[in-house]
């Protein structure tokens, strides 16, 4: 059972990370002038931002395998991010 010190040590550590930024949410385009949110990056958005899943998971990016074709705001989001978060390593 975890105490309240537990849990601050625990909210501490995971703000630490993304204390600055924290990883884009993927959309997806739905009817006319609509996005809607989708479970994660398709592995095409992954590929034209120049990642691989293994970078992505590791940046703590949802990945979405089962998604086909890439959105260009998602791609241009990732690319940005990527910039950002190599600035940072």
């Amino acid at each position: 059972m975890w105490n309240r010190r537990d849990w601050d040590d625990f909210f501490q550590i995971v703000r630490k990370r993304w204390h600055n930024q924290r990883p884009p949410r993927p959309v997806a385009p739905s009817r006319l002038n609509r996005v809607l949110p989708t479970e994660g990056y398709s592995l095409a958005e992954l590929d034209d931002a120049g990642l691989s899943i293994e970078q992505a998971e590791f940046l703590g990016l949802p990945v979405d395998a089962g998604r086909i074709g890439a959105y260009g705001p998602n791609v241009s989001t990732l690319r940005e991010f990527i910039r950002v978060a190599r600035s940072r390593f």
